[in-house]
């Protein structure tokens, strides 16, 4: 038997970089059982960002390059390793995965294709947004999965208001308008953000656009009111804030099919736009489906027991949105599953952390239990709606306005706490409290 105890993590989002960070730092120093304990972490991109943030890259309101993660920088500060590539097999009898060899944007081989044994595997590979094979989604719109796709999204509207400050014609119908398909968080928090932005940008000097005619942001929801998941009281007062700034909602909105700049609803409406985001609904990737004979559901989520072990492997681990966990508390005791959302993958983390020593010595496992803290939706600058608490009061206590946007980013603050510590924390926050304001309170490029 090996002397060292190989911990594999796969996927750098929120969960795993989380749980990465926190095993190097325990295990840099110690052993566990007489043995020593190795981390590696494996994502298929270099740099980390709290995926609740996508929306404020796209909508310009954040600078990527202020906010992202070096993954080679943290494993060297925290006791890790980093590789860098994308999961792609697995051989469950010689406990080994392959990672597929790393291109640059140039055509080059960065890092060849690995494999890479483990002892225990945690897999955290996060969800991706469902088209439902929707004709014309994945040509026509942008999605919000990656960094990627936010920095496209927010170039691609920056060139739109420059080339509609610069042409000579009038605007075209559905030119400078956003039509946003899905109106769950993200759909939401990127309509309520881009009303703002837009405007900013607008103001540094495009004075042949007019803000109040000529943007316009258009959210659609299949479903018959928007934040669907939500109780009906915050989808209303979310409803009601989005109505206050400008945004056009329209609910059963069912999308047949997407063309370029054209978007055609089940009951025969055309809307125009020149920029169209699909927000709607989420599954894990397409190639865990039947992973290595992993079981998986019909959204390609691994199937896992309440101690996060995957039904046909003990060794093999799932936490976060690629992950379906049950949940014995939801729909009022008649069970589900543990929804997508930062606050369970974080949760996650943190149970398989605090069972690592029984996962390395092969004993009995505790089982996660899911906690609803509630759920808040950024709604701008200073405002958010959402509810507290969820089931630990056996209800919810609806908040909104300055007081649920301050409680919507202390979560991202308990996020990079998890990373960084108190004092790296604090001292990063001041100096972008001092940073703001001199800088532009949009990005413009």
């Amino acid at each position: 038997m090996s002397e060292t105890h190989r911990i594999v993590i796969v996927g750098g989002g929120a969960g795993g970089l989380e749980l990465a960070t926190k095993l190097g730092d325990r295990y840099a120093s110690r052993q566990s059982g007489g043995k020593k304990v190795s981390v590696t972490l494996i994502d298929r991109n270099r740099t980390h960002i709290w995926k609740p943030k996508l929306h404020e890259i796209a909508a310009g309101s954040m600078d990527l390059g202020d906010q992202e993660l070096d993954y080679i920088a943290q494993a060297h500060w925290h006791h890790f390793s980093f590789r860098l590539g994308e999961l792609v097999n697995i051989d469950r009898s010689k406990e080994q995965i392959q990672i597929a060899a790393f291109i640059d944007e140039s055509g080059e081989l960065v890092t060849p294709e690995q494999w890479i044994k483990y002892d225990t595997l945690i897999i955290a590979i996060g969800s991706l947004t469902n088209d439902f094979g929707t004709p014309g989604v994945e040509q026509y719109s942008i999605r919000l999965e990656s960094q990627t796709d936010a920095k496209r999204f927010h170039l691609k509207m920056i060139n739109a208001c420059l080339r509609a400050q610069t042409q000579t014609t009038p605007l075209a119908p559905g030119q400078l308008h956003v039509a946003i398909i899905g109106a769950g968080a993200t759909g939401v928090e990127l309509a309520a953000e881009l009303h703002r932005t837009t405007r900013a940008v607008i103001s540094y000097g495009l004075d042949r656009v007019d803000p109040n005619k000529d943007l316009k942001v258009i959210l659609l929801e299949a479903a018959p009111r928007i934040l669907p998941a939500l109780s009906e009281r915050i989808s209303s007062a979310a409803e009601n804030l989005l109505d206050e700034l400008g945004v056009e909602v329209m609910t059963s909105a069912k999308v047949e099919k997407v063309l370029p700049q054209q978007i055609y609803l089940a009951n025969g409406t055309v809307i125009p736009a020149e920029l169209i985001v699909w927000a709607a609904g989420v599954k894990a990737p397409a190639f865990l489906k039947d992973f290595g004979g992993l079981e998986t559901n019909q959204s390609n989520q691994l199937t896992v027991l309440p101690t996060l072990q995957t039904t046909r492997d003990p060794h093999i681990f799932a936490m976060g949105d690629c992950a379906a966990c049950p949940w014995e508390e939801a729909n009022g005791g008649k069970g589900g599953i543990v929804p997508p959302r930062a606050q369970a993958a974080h949760q996650q983390a943190s149970h398989i952390y605090k069972e690592i020593d029984s996962i390395i010595a092969g004993k009995q496992l505790k089982a996660y239990h899911y906690r609803d803290f509630g759920s808040l939706v950024s709604l701008g600058e200073f405002s958010s709606v959402g509810s507290m608490m969820g089931g630990l009061i056996g209800g919810s206590l609806m908040v909104d306005g300055l007081f649920a946007k301050l409680m919507y980013l202390s979560l991202y603050k308990l996020h990079q706490l998890a990373l960084h510590g108190w004092i790296k924390v604090t001292l990063d926050t001041i100096s972008r409290l001092i940073h703001r304001r001199t800088d532009s309170i949009v990005k413009l490029h």
